[in-house]
């Protein structure tokens, strides 16, 4: 996990140099149990002199951002007042005077700091500031979708029921079976495929037949309108929980019962179901 972390923060130094004309970018990620952030994403670096710098909360510009979870800006950092000066000989080895430090907040807990910054003291100004505190939401969003995929995927794991049609099945069922339509909710707001797909192989784990019925094939929005549908959910809601149209719903939901051979909304949940296409 903190390895698929460090490479958002790394697309987002990209992104950040890219738009802003930055020579230098570099960042990183508080370490479990430790109120410092290790630096191990550099860009734009002529020397290795800020590869795994530990910034320990309140002290310099970044742990000063940690410490205050807001964005901290200096126009020279060696001779600033704002800030103390533990890291001055690893800065001064890079050449970086001015400098701005953004913190990625997640769940209100900093969880790591991106840095950008010139070899020249002059202010940054505001539009650079602007979008270094994007590339840092950014991020946070990204980290954000990770854990809820986490605890959706932990949610869905419950002890394997004894047979029988106890109340106790019945309720593990169940749960699988909202934790099933969570995570095909949350799938498309997933940017990255290769996490995305990751998503949806679990999710084809959670049905109860393990691999669809090959007799019958579901596009992957005919699934997650019927995913909708057996929740309980009006063709408005499952429309506002997809990010479609009400009509688009309908579209998929027709397909799904043509295809399935159902005439109804119910009877297309209990053919779906049966072929393995849900829990």
């Amino acid at each position: 996990m903190r390895a698929a972390d460090a490479v958002e923060i790394r697309g987002a130094l990209a992104r950040l140099r890219r738009a802003t004309g930055l020579p230098v970018a570099f960042g990183g990620l508080v370490e479990p149990g430790r109120r410092q952030v290790r630096i191990s994403e550099l860009s734009g670096t002529a020397t290795p002199a800020l590869s795994a710098l530990a910034v320990t909360s309140g002290n310099g510009l970044g742990g000063r951002a940690v410490a205050l979870a807001r964005p901290c800006a200096v126009t020279d950092y060696s001779v600033s007042r704002q800030i103390s000066h533990e890291y001055d000989a690893p800065v001064a080895a890079e050449g970086l005077r001015a400098v701005l430090a953004v913190p990625v907040v997640v769940r209100r807990r900093v969880r790591g700091v991106l840095y950008g910054a010139l070899r020249s003291a002059r202010p940054l100004g505001d539009r650079t500031l602007d979008v270094a505190v994007q590339a840092a939401r950014d991020v946070e969003q990204a980290l954000v979708v990770r854990e809820e995929v986490g605890e959706l995927l932990a949610a869905a794991r419950p002890p394997r029921p004894e047979p029988g049609p106890d109340p106790a099945s019945r309720a593990v069922r169940e749960q699988v079976r909202e934790a099933h339509a969570a995570l095909r909710a949350l799938a498309p707001r997933i940017a990255d495929p290769a996490l995305r797909a990751e998503l949806l192989e679990a999710c084809a784990l959670l049905t109860a037949g393990g691999e669809p019925s090959a007799a019958v094939r579901l596009a992957p929005r005919e699934v997650d309108v019927l995913v909708c549908v057996a929740a309980g959910a009006t063709n408005a809601v499952a429309a506002e929980r997809l990010g479609v149209t009400a009509e688009t719903v309908k579209g998929y939901l027709r397909s799904a019962m043509r295809k399935l051979g159902a005439r109804t909304r119910g009877q297309a949940v209990v053919a779906a179901r049966r072929a393995g296409w849900l829990p």
